[in-house]
């Protein structure tokens, strides 16, 4: 009896571990997408001179590419 429940803990650890793998990877996603279009934004506008209008495009696109994420992260996760 004494093997069930260390089974059992360890599947719990390892679950508790997975699930906090599964979170921290949508968090830096996120965080990732959101600032590469922000960077991207304001590198173009600076070389083109077109000051608010490529960092509004490319943040938008950041926050849309992270809510995709997201979503296809749900439906992975079965």
């Amino acid at each position: 009896m004494d093997k069930k429940d260390d089974k059992d803990n360890r599947s719990k650890g390892t679950s508790f571990f997975k699930a906090l793998a599964d979170f921290s990877n949508i968090g830096f996603s996120i965080a990732a997408s959101v600032f590469v279009g922000v960077f991207l934004g304001k590198t173009l506008d600076n070389l083109l001179g077109t000051a608010p209008f490529l960092l509004l495009v490319f943040s938008l696109l950041g926050v849309g590419t992270a809510i995709k994420f997201v979503f296809d992260f749900s439906k992975s996760e079965k």
